[in-house]
């Protein structure tokens, strides 16, 4: 005990010498907080500066962004705490059932993260301003509270689309404070800064764990799992403040005490904006339902989680006007996110006994007795090994405990596939995920069939059941069911060249296997694919496996090391065959063995397209893919020499998209042999268009029908009250609800799926069943509908519509996805049917 006494001694020493050496940021930066937007390396300068001058901070480097910007983290506390930090990190993972043994310290720790999204600029700014007076020796009222906490600070979660945002807006501000809002400095242009490099929004991330900030983020998250989570955004310049507790839709799992402490914590920074006269509203429009919130995801977690959101937003720049003429001022906005920072660490000391006590409570009491219907999930063995693969990856991310099962018959669960209760067996190939475990919650939610939606207006999506995300046979069990033993990840054995079989044979079953074929195609290495199952040398394969044959390869240098090298890499099994003649389906020479030609692909982009769906493209080519990828802006579309491509993605779009010069010229290169993908609101550029076989109905008769559907319910709504008006309106609309699409096998949009794909509907569209094109994936009845909100309206009307399909137009073909298949880049299985769509379908 006396070496951290004698350490903390020297250190409180230190403090009081570098009291005056601490710099304020206005007297650092050379411009009072406010004035303009800081520079991302000049804000790490400055946490810099304090953690060098204070031996109580701490300054961690947990990762860097796409653009290689530091992500950085400051620790900091009292003296006496900072000498015992890592026994406290150690003790707060001990009350989480994480690590063994019993707590001998009392310290909660409390996180506060600033600027997920980059244009919600006031973040970092704030984060500058709270760093100095929570950490300033100075300051007697926050050294008092820093005894009894942590405090950690992530001041830019998002470097990336801060630095975006904040080098346009300095180099479009007027000197003098302009707050007109039509002036250039308040009008950013596409995409804008709130999404990081690959313009994924980072606040649905937490989870999924998709993008490389929240990867590196949350791991550092897990070696500390805090009691407190403060987010801080900022919402439209015609809002003022919004702070904790949060709005209705509440998840079932969350306590009392995650209730009772965001109430404690608004009540008290109310008092403050009280005082300075300044409005807010709780209570309101920001839920706790999504779990890959920055709220949601902590609270899951055993934290209270609570959003933060100051009025102002990337719109209000330096100062603009709001509704009622006020300027709102970036000054003012760092004024109330420093006032809710300062009182969040005085409510962390104030409860400080309470948050420790709870936090324990939450992780004995879960996973002694989870709360939720569900309490053991079982992965059937005979699911699609890739996808089974990255499911274990991401709980791996998320500390979630898995096993072996046991050979059990007699069992009845929910079954994922069928929507419905099922008795079934366990073997020893299945992976059993028990709620009774640490990470009981986090458990739960990620694999509930059904989320309770206690008000159906709800912030983000209302179904992200795991088993329709990896397209997974899969139950939900009622009961305890426990795993036999350590699960083993199967062992991979590399494969080694020898001598050359006729072909190498591999099967196509997830992004792996699209990531190892658009390798090979890169390195001029000729693939090709059957389009009919087919048996050689006693061993079956279906449609769709990658063939990559001697015929064909004869000039490739070292073709055997190449091939099996690259498999290697992607962690692929080849499977070798010594002849081309099939014991059943067709021989490798049939003119049913498609050559896989290397395709040149652009991806088209700018104002008027969804910026998050085209990242989400982009993502995929770049990081997983490995794939070139042009990318186009959607203005000058009429401009390009499009010949140079081969296939051209459309992402989501909205208003006219296309001009009808370049749908004219697109049109004309499809004829020609290219290959449009539409994805979710670009499929509106064709659908009941003269030339194109997507209607969204099938008859006049259809359409009369429909039109007196919609008759009668706009007069049932015209007598409800003014205030159902929000509600009434999303009953037209869906909030990722879940259907089961039935794929046809036999087409090249249907390879890998084994029959079945769930879409994640976030759109109201209805398509019909195409006369003259390929309905690929369909919505068979209304009974494929599995979970998630989706409104009244289009509900009954949603069997036997259109999921994925394609049409020839001329040599060339258009794939139409009516949902977005690789929603946020978690919807795994739809990355499979996207890649079936690049590079097997129209070869």
């Amino acid at each position: 005990m006396k070496k951290p006494l004698l350490l903390s001694l020297m250190l409180s020493m230190l403090l009081s010498f570098a009291q005056a050496q601490i710099q304020t940021p206005e007297q650092f930066l050379g411009y009072k907080p406010g004035d303009r937007f800081t520079p991302h390396h000049r804000m790490v300068d400055y946490f810099e500066h304090v953690a060098e001058a204070l031996p109580n901070v701490q300054l961690v480097q947990y990762g860097e962004t796409n653009e290689k910007r530091p992500l950085i983290l400051a620790i900091f506390s009292s003296p006496e705490n900072m000498a015992n930090l890592e026994q406290i990190r150690e003790d707060n993972l001990r009350r989480a059932g994480l690590l063994e043994g019993t707590p001998s310290t009392s310290i909660p720790i409390n996180w506060m993260s600033f600027n997920v999204h980059g244009n919600e600029s006031v973040g970092m700014e704030a984060a500058i301003s709270a760093f100095h007076s929570l950490a300033d020796p100075s300051n007697t009222k926050t050294q008092e509270w820093l005894k009894n906490q942590i405090i950690i600070i992530d001041p830019a979660i998002n470097p990336d689309g801060r630095d975006r945002y904040a080098m346009w807006y300095n180099q479009k501000m007027n000197t003098t404070l302009q707050p007109d809002l039509q002036s250039m400095e308040h009008n950013e242009p596409w995409p804008g800064g709130r999404a990081n490099h690959y313009l994924f929004d980072l606040n649905r991330d937490w989870a999924w764990q998709v993008q490389v900030e929240s990867q590196q983020r949350l791991k550092i998250y897990q070696q500390w799992m805090p009691q407190l989570h403060l987010d801080f955004h900022e919402q439209g310049i015609n809002n003022p403040f919004y702070m904790a507790p949060a709005a209705e839709p509440l998840h079932e799992q969350l306590t009392e005490w995650q209730h009772e402490f965001q109430d404690i914590f608004g009540k008290n920074t109310a008092k403050y904006f009280d005082e300075m006269g300044r409005f807010y509203f709780t209570k309101e429009r920001f839920d706790l339902l999504y779990p890959s919130y920055g709220d949601t995801y902590p609270m899951y977690n055993g934290a209270i989680g609570m959003t933060i959101e100051q009025g102002g937003g990337g719109q209000a720049g330096r100062g603009g006007f709001n509704a009622v003429g006020d300027t709102v001022t970036l000054s003012y906005r760092i004024e109330g996110h420093y006032t809710a920072a300062l009182s969040a660490a005085e409510m962390t000391s104030a409860n400080a006994e309470r948050l420790l006590t709870e936090f324990s409570n939450y992780f004995s009491e879960n996973s002694s007795n989870p709360k939720s219907k569900y309490k053991s999930f079982v992965i059937k063995g005979e699911s699609n090994p890739a996808q089974t693969a990255k499911l274990l990856e991401l709980l791996d991310k998320n500390g979630i405990r898995y096993g072996k099962a046991a050979s059990k018959s007699g069992l009845r669960g929910f079954d994922y596939q069928s929507g419905k209760n099922a008795s079934f067996s366990t073997s020893e190939e299945d992976i059993v995920i028990s709620a009774y475990q640490p990470k009981s919650v986090l458990t739960q939610v990620f694999f509930e069939p059904n989320p309770q939606l206690n008000d159906s207006i709800t912030y983000d999506i209302t179904s992200w059941a795991l088993p329709y995300a990896y397209n997974l046979k899969a139950y939900a069990l009622e009961s305890r069911l426990d795993p036999e033993a350590e699960f083993e990840k199967p062992a991979f054995s590399e494969n080694t060249p020898g001598k050359t079989p006729v072909a190498y044979m591999a099967r196509w079953e997830g992004t792996r296997d699209a990531a190892f074929l658009a390798a090979l195609l890169k390195a001029g290495i000729r693939v090709k694919y059957p389009e009919y199952a087919f048996q050689t040398e006693g061993k079956s394969f279906p449609a769709g496996t990658l063939l990559i044959t001697k015929g064909g390869n004869e000039y490739v240098r070292d073709f055997d090391k190449k091939v099996t090298e690259t498999a290697n890499r992607f962690g692929i099994h080849l499977e070798t065959t010594m002849t081309g003649y099939m014991e059943e389906g067709k021989d490798f020479g049939s003119p049913n063995i498609r050559i896989i030609q290397a395709p040149n692909v652009a991806l088209v982009g700018g104002q008027g397209t969804s910026s998050l769906n085209f990242g989400e493209v982009w993502h995929f080519f770049e990081k997983e893919l490995d794939y070139p990828l042009s990318t186009l802006e959607l203005e000058n579309m009429a401009r390009y020499d499009l010949s140079k491509y081969d296939v051209i993605i459309l992402p989501s779009m909205w208003g006219g998209g296309l001009n009808k010069a370049a749908q004219d010229k697109l049109m004309e290169w499809t004829s020609a042999g290219g290959k449009v993908i539409a994805i979710d609101g670009a499929v509106n550029l064709f659908a009941n268009k003269e030339g194109f076989a997507l209607k969204t109905f099938d008859t006049e008769e259809e359409k009369k029908a429909a039109q007196k559907a919609a008759d009668s319910l706009a007069k049932a709504e015209r007598l409800e009250p003014y205030l159902e008006g929000e509600r009434l309106a999303i009953s037209g609309g869906a909030a990722g609800a879940i259907y089961q699409v039935d794929m046809d096998e036999t087409h090249p949009l249907g390879y890998g799926t084994g029959g079945k794909y769930y879409t994640l509907k976030n759109n109201s569209s209805i398509f019909s069943f195409m006369d003259n094109g390929v309905n690929a994936g369909k919505i068979s009845s209304n009974d494929s509908y599995r979970t998630g909100y989706i409104g009244y309206k289009i509900k009954s009307s949603m069997g036997e519509s259109l999921a994925i399909g394609s049409e020839r137009k001329g040599r060339g073909e258009i794939v139409y996805f009516v949902d977005n298949p690789i929603f946020r880049g978690f919807w795994e299985s739809g990355k499979l049917v996207l890649s079936n769509a690049i590079f097997l379908v129209g070869q």
